[in-house]
């Protein structure tokens, strides 16, 4: 037998609410949470660049100094921004003559004063103590020139907000562009190999 119309009425009101919650449980599932923002802050006085060139006589060694860093990234996302910037004319390999032509015929210092690498993406997560590692894609800006990179960092995070990231990886300058520094004597290695040492603070990004 057939309910009575008041009955099935009253079903439905009752119905109503269990499917309003229903369906903003749906909605509130498809909305992502807040980015969970970090930020590493480099500290120039405590950061190490360091690069190397084999020669046919000798390798060469060097430095540079960095100007600032500043790394913004949400591991959950995938992204970052921010910027690491070098000195350009700060190049010493402890031969002033040597240096002299790096900065006036090779890297042009003068008219380039920065080398820049600007984060883009990010994988992986940096643990809360210990070591990690994540690989971080970006642009690096060198003589005037975007060059897509993908950088792996060892990551040790200390007591407190303490962070360093070391990386080791190669330019390949004569393909980039860059004048070669050989002669008929010298032959240089096309690549030239850097080694980042960073470490400066990692602390929540403010909102």
């Amino acid at each position: 037998m057939r309910p009575p119309i008041t009955q099935i009425r009253a079903r439905s009101r009752s119905a109503r609410p269990a499917l309003f919650a229903a369906a903003l449980t749906v909605i509130f599932a498809a909305v992502p949470t807040r980015a969970q923002e970090s930020v590493f802050t480099l500290d120039p006085a405590q950061t190490k660049i360091e690069f190397t060139l084999d020669t046919t006589l000798h390798t060469v060694h060097g430095a540079f100094q960095l100007k600032s860093g500043t790394v913004r990234f949400d591991a959950a996302a995938g992204t970052a921004s921010g910027s690491i910037v070098v000195d350009s004319a700060s190049g010493n390999s402890d031969n002033s003559s040597r240096d002299k032509k790096m900065h006036n015929y090779v890297l042009e210092s003068p008219q380039f004063p920065d080398i820049t690498f600007t984060p883009e993406h990010v994988q992986g997560t940096v643990a809360a103590q210990g070591t990690s590692q994540v690989n971080v894609s970006g642009k690096l800006k060198l003589h005037g020139q975007d060059h897509e990179m993908t950088l792996t960092f060892t990551v040790q995070h200390g007591a407190g907000n303490q962070l360093t990231a070391d990386t080791h990886f190669d330019i390949p300058f004569l393909d980039w562009g860059l004048k070669d520094p050989g002669n008929f004597v010298l032959h240089v290695n096309k690549l030239v190999n850097l080694h980042i040492s960073a470490s400066g603070t990692l602390a929540p990004a403010s909102k």
